[in-house]
């Protein structure tokens, strides 16, 4: 069976992906299946439109059959989005088959991802000499949030933007936070209370003022004043493979490997 720590893992995917796919749009598709949780705001900023396998332990043909299900689902919405696959729920025989079984559903590799979670809280005050920190409170503070995650991943602004313009979850429900420079936003991340822990998402630093611990001092941020808000101890995230290194340095320990799927083009 898978560890703990995995099952956990999974479940602050569908529990802070439900509130923040329904802040975007009530009538979302938000779902659970068998095995399958869907938590699709079909909008134009891809993180947002996501679906997670949930069995633990499912064999070679029952992975063959959810991947068939998810991807269809994803088949018939407007916009695409990833598949979520966190592979410490799969058994030997299921992982062997993964490759093949993916393929089989028109499903392509994506990106990797990890998993991660510790009793980190709380943490002393944070501090960069190089940064003020603001919390987001208004739309222009969104917009900002927003730019630096379409600009760390590569993506449109226009598309990123879509999925957070407007939102009252972020500038009330969460603790998201902006890392300033001078006047200028260079990094942020957003904790906010899942199912007994913080989760932390969105964490992103504009390419030109990475690799200076920017990304990490506003981790360290948004994680502090949650606890002080909340008092919760645990926290978890899902880093991807850029972030990876981050974490640990603040208390965070890998617990499973994540892999995400697109619909395959062509």
């Amino acid at each position: 069976m898978p560890a703990p720590q995995t099952i956990e893992s999974v479940q602050q995917l569908t529990v802070a992906w439900r509130a923040l796919v329904l802040d975007r749009d009530p009538s979302a598709d938000v779902r659970d299946l068998p095995g399958i949780a869907v938590r699709w705001a079909d909008c134009r900023f891809t993180f947002l439109n996501c679906i997670t396998l949930t069995e633990p332990g499912p064999g070679a043909a029952l992975l063959g059959q959810r991947l068939n299900e998810a991807a269809d689902i994803m088949r018939a919405r407007k916009h695409p989005g990833f598949l979520w696959l966190f592979e410490d729920l799969l058994d030997h025989e299921a992982r062997s088959a993964l490759g093949t079984a993916a393929e089989d559903a028109g499903l392509q590799y994506a990106f990797p991802g990890t998993g991660m979670a510790g009793d980190l809280l709380p943490l002393p005050e944070p501090a960069h000499p190089d940064l003020t920190f603001v919390r987001v409170r208004t739309d222009a503070h969104l917009q900002a949030y927003a730019d630096l995650n379409a600009r760390a991943y590569g993506l449109p602004l226009e598309e990123a933007r879509d999925g957070l313009a407007g939102s009252a979850l972020w500038k009330d429900g969460m603790y998201a936070y902006l890392a300033l420079r001078g006047s200028v936003p260079v990094a942020c991340a957003a904790a906010t209370e899942a199912a007994g822990r913080l989760f932390v998402s969105f964490v992103a630093t504009d390419p030109p003022w990475q690799r200076r611990r920017y990304g990490e001092a506003v981790t360290r941020k948004a994680l502090y004043e949650g606890h002080r808000a909340t008092g919760l101890m645990r926290a978890t995230l899902h880093a991807t493979e850029a972030g990876a290194p981050v974490y640990p340095r603040i208390g965070f320990q890998p617990n499973s490997p994540i892999r995400f799927y697109t619909l395959a083009t062509g």
